[in-house]
């Protein structure tokens, strides 16, 4: 920084120092005149620099340069000789022209500084990174994107040899051989890929002066081709699993045209892709309405619906689902199960159910359902004897649930992981029941197997037994009974050697034993080992409370049964349900929302009370719901009345199996589709 003086501040002293104030190198110190009211003065004292009326107060060694500009030629004598010796004087012309080319200089130096800030600007705004050498290697450029890249900061780049940010760079070879290099793949240190490119620089003499790469981040677009292989694979893997599916899948688009079936489809309803592909989700449809179509109006799914599909009329349930991408409807799937295969399979499963019922308990008191007192009561004796070895007696009327809880007794038991047998007494013959019961020996009667038998209480040894129906059971049967109880031991029919077993007897009945007693066709002392340990379980008409409950759990379980979705049951149906007396306890509330599942529509997800059957309704305070004994109208009418209540009850006893119902009837099958159409029962 030099330090001026301004001796005159006139018109020319005053453009001297304004002139100097936009200067960065050099600095006013004080201006001086004789005149006090000279403009320059005032001028100074406003920037804050010295004035002065004699310039010999403020010359000193510190001045570097004293501009004159008072115009007077002994002024200029006397400076001269006055002046020390670094100290420079400059007549006023010529420090007008030095000043004006400083500032020359200042506003090209600051407009070159502003170009090459935009431009460095630019250059990190780039997405690619840019790296620029110079003849030896050395890093001369770094942006920003290629700090990025690198993991390298500018700072720390800029002077180190290229082969020190990324090693073995080829920027040094295109310096040298002057060809440039386009998309070439590298990987870096940190395992990031880029593709670069290389070029030499070269001024305008055609001179070699250093070499540039222009380079951009490729590991996303890698990752992404990866991620579409493996999207093709999964889309592959899908395609493979629809297409190897036993259940038949149907695929429409968003305006209800078929786009995709699998061969299972071809097997059930008999009609080829190109017969479906294109075509409206109608086309396949024999009788019933699309779910496909409902489904595109509703963008809800629909389950469990009854179709028949193809020309051969394959009767099938279905269930669609609407097919939502990014809350955009582009079209809907269904699954379609094949009745037939569904009923033979439904076959093997009840044989299957038959024979580990036979085995082992499959309620515990979970599954019993009852809030009321009296059920509650009921639970906890259950609860408390199952934690014993007692020998339980259910006593209750048919169908509250004696099977139920004897279940749950061995469930909660310490004897859960062995057999538990049931036994209806009243359903085997009385000539059988003794040798089910105790087995038999080889040639103990006609027909009897080679070997002998192992009788129901030794299959349960180190288990539980259930005699159901034990009121039914004879005297005879009744004394070889009475012996487990006093020896714990059982002797086969036509044989002598006893058999030691130890077995936890839960019996049960529904009939008035201490009648029985009085009548003597049940023994006194059997009666008193039995009822150790009775419970008794209340009516269903002593605990109306319980109905909403069971009737939630019922719906679960037919829904499953029947391949329904009812979830709900109006507050008017509940009323006339909690309005009966059930004299068939919970099996009768199972069979009546059995039947009204059964004509409910397939769409219908509500029970409501025109579904439940009317003539079940005694009780109930409303004409409608009151049973005649008779119907009006002509012989025909009532002809046809009888018979539609006839198909109502056989369907029911065959569970919805037409083929079994047409059976029972003697009439065709035709035939009975013909009058469930007739009587609106299809």
């Amino acid at each position: 920084m030099q330090n001026i003086l301004i001796i005159g501040a006139g018109a020319g002293g005053t453009a001297i120092l304004q002139l100097l104030s936009k200067s960065e190198q050099l600095s006013t110190v004080a201006i001086v005149d004789i005149r006090e009211d000279a403009p320059g003065l005032e001028l100074a004292r406003e920037a804050g620099i010295d004035t002065e009326q004699d310039w010999r107060v403020v010359l000193t060694d510190e001045i570097d340069m004293v501009v004159d500009v008072t115009g007077e030629p002994a002024v200029f004598e006397e400076l001269l000789q006055a002046l020390p010796k670094r100290t420079v004087l400059i007549p006023g012309t010529i420090a007008y022209l030095i000043v004006q080319l400083l500032n020359e200089k200042d506003y090209y130096i600051n407009k070159t500084q502003h170009a090459a800030y935009k431009q460095q600007i630019i250059f990190n705004s780039i997405e690619e990174g840019m790296i620029g050498i110079d003849p030896q290697g050395q890093i001369i450029f770094f942006n920003r994107s290629a700090a990025r890249m690198t993991d390298v900061t500018v700072k720390e780049a800029i002077g180190k040899h290229i082969n020190d940010i990324i090693i073995n760079s080829a920027l040094p070879s295109v310096f040298e051989s002057g060809i440039a290099e386009i998309n070439q793949e590298l990987k870096l240190s940190n395992d990031k890929k880029i593709v670069t490119s290389r070029f030499p620089m070269i001024d305008g003499s055609g001179n070699r002066i250093g070499a540039f790469a222009v380079f951009k981040d490729i590991s996303e677009v890698v990752n992404l081709a990866e991620e579409i292989t493996n999207l093709k694979e999964i889309q592959m893997m899908l395609e493979a699993i629809i297409q190897s599916s036993d259940d038949a899948i149907s695929v429409v688009d968003e305006k209800g045209r078929g786009i995709l079936v699998n061969p299972a489809y071809t097997r059930i309803t008999g009609l080829k892709p190109e017969e479906i592909l294109g075509k409206p989700a109608t086309i396949d449809i024999s009788e019933g309405e699309s779910m496909h179509l409902k489904v595109l109006q509703t963008k809800k799914p629909i389950r469990g619906v009854n179709m028949r599909l193809g020309p051969n009329k394959r009767e099938v349930i279905v269930n669609v689902a609407p097919v939502v991408v990014n809350d955009s409807l582009k079209g809907s799937v269904g699954v379609i199960h094949d009745m037939t295969e569904m009923r033979s399979l439904t076959k093997e499963l009840d044989q299957a159910r038959t024979i580990i019922r036979k085995l082992e308990s499959k309620y515990t008191f979970e599954d019993i359902i009852g809030d009321s007192e009296e059920m509650r009561i009921s639970i906890e004796q259950a609860k408390l004897a199952a934690k014993t070895p007692v020998t339980v007696f259910l006593r209750g009327e048919s169908g509250t649930g004696k099977e139920l809880f004897a279940h749950a007794i061995h469930s909660a038991s310490d004897r859960i992981y062995n057999k538990f047998i049931r036994v209806n007494c009243a359903a085997i013959a009385e000539h059988l029941l003794e040798s089910e019961l105790f087995g038999y020996e080889e040639g103990a009667f006609t027909g009897a197997k080679r070997g002998g038998k192992r009788g129901l209480f030794e299959e349960a040894d180190n288990g539980s037994i259930f005699l159901d129906e034990i009121g039914e059971m004879s005297l005879n049967t009744q004394a070889k009974l009475l012996r487990i109880f006093q020896e714990g031991e059982i002797v086969r029919v036509g044989g002598t050697k006893p058999i030691s077993i130890n077995v936890r007897i839960i019996a049960a009945t529904n009939v008035n034993m201490e009648k029985a007693l009085s009548e003597g066709t049940f023994r006194e002392d059997l009666y008193y080992r039995l009822n150790r340990m009775p419970i008794h379980i209340p009516p269903l008409r002593q605990r109306k409370e319980d109905i909403p409950p069971l009737v939630d759990r019922l719906l679960v379980k037919l829904n499953q049964e029947y391949g329904r979705n009812i979830h709900k049951v109006t507050s008017n149906a509940l009323m006339l349900l909690i309005g009966q007396d059930w004299p068939g306890n919970v099996r009768e509330l199972e069979n009546v929302l059995s039947r009204a599942m059964i004509f409910m529509q397939s769409n219908e997800t509500i029970l409501d009370e025109r579904h439940l059957p009317k003539t079940l309704f005694h009780s109930v305070h409303q004409e409608s719901y009151v049973e005649k004994s008779f119907y009006e109208g002509t012989l025909a009418e009532q002809l046809e009345q009888t018979e539609k209540q006839i198909l109502q009850q056989v369907l029911i006893d065959s569970q919805n199996n037409k083929m079994q119902a047409a059976k029972k009837l003697g009439i065709s099958i035709r035939s009975l589709y013909y009058k469930l159409e007739k009587y609106n029962l299809a």
